[in-house]
């Protein structure tokens, strides 16, 4: 049902009218340096896709690169520890595995989940009218790379690490009660990279309101000191061609929204009269720093207007 003509979340294969099969994966080097919330992070990482996908995970298997000469087994045994325990909160059963000795560490999964045929979630599902609803606040590329130069006080590692670490899964079961037309989750390609695949092909454009897009407001402090990740760069580079910003539209602001994010939120895609109610329901559900960002439009077409 969905494979390789067109860039999506996860695979899905109809098994019969009513079941079909997710299928996902993904892995990464460490983004913190506690070798349990690294677990966690990335375990919540690639489950977000069968979310995205509007279905459920229900299996997965470890996918590990360790460097044996250079760190002590106890630190995988931590890793796969935070893992595990975000699979057990996600009901997920973990099955099996595959590791390998490599210079770089790397952790992941491989996941497959369920859904209905008739209640799979692409990217390409937009339509003209269609409101985005984005679920987590963006930052965590910047605020990572503050990080790693030793300039954020603890209590901001540790908030930004559970965000992180916090499934997309009740986000997921809110939207599934609505006739939800699109959806993916914001990752490695940053807001904007993720709003123009949702464009490919569809015709139709989308309008961001730049003052509505949740953002931790310590990574727009930490962007004007220069700390933008590069893969922000990259993004921006690959994807600008579909950006227009209009006059006033401050520059950080737009790097910011090319940030790569980490298990960021679900963008949700839906009709607008049915968007507050969806707003309200992932309020009263703990998706509580939910917001409306935008809306699909006719013109201008595949582009991505930012007002």
């Amino acid at each position: 049902m969905v494979g390789l003509d067109r860039a999506d979340d996860a695979g899905v294969y109809r098994i019969s009218d009513d079941l079909a099969l997710i299928q996902t994966v993904d892995f990464f080097t460490p983004i913190v340096d506690d070798p349990y919330w690294f677990g966690q992070i990335a375990a919540a990482n690639a489950l977000s896709d069968i979310y995205a996908m509007g279905g459920e995970p229900k299996t997965a298997m470890n996918l590990v690169g360790f460097p044996l000469k250079e760190m002590d087994l106890s630190i995988l045994r931590r890793i796969l520890e935070g893992g595990i325990d975000k699979m057990k909160e996600a009901g997920v059963v973990l099955i099996g595995g595959h590791s390998v000795e490599d210079s770089e560490l790397k952790y992941g999964l491989s996941v497959t989940g369920f859904v209905h045929p008739d209640r799979v979630l692409t990217k390409g599902g937009i339509r003209a009218g269609d409101v985005l609803i984005l679920t987590k606040p963006l930052g965590t590329g910047v605020i990572n790379t503050a990080i790693k130069a030793d300039m954020a006080p603890p209590e901001l590692v540790d908030r930004i690490t559970r965000l992180m670490a916090e499934l997309n899964r009740d986000a997921a079961r809110v939207m599934a009660d609505f006739p939800v037309h699109a959806c993916t989750d914001i990752t490695g390609f940053g807001l904007l990279g993720h709003l123009a695949e949702m464009l490919t092909g569809t015709g139709f454009g989308f309008v961001l309101r730049a003052a509505d897009v949740p953002i931790l407001p310590e990574a727009i402090e930490y962007a004007g000191y220069g700390l933008m990740p590069a893969g922000a760069f990259k993004n921006k580079e690959f994807r600008q061609s579909a950006v227009e910003s209009a006059p006033g539209i401050d520059p950080l602001m737009v790097d910011l929204f090319f940030d790569p994010q980490t298990s960021g939120g679900l963008l949700i895609c839906i009709g607008a009269k049915h968007a507050d109610q969806l707003l309200e329901r992932l309020m009263e559900n703990g998706v509580s720093q939910s917001c409306i960002v935008g809306e699909v439009v006719s013109e201008p077409r595949e582009k991505i207007r930012i007002i």
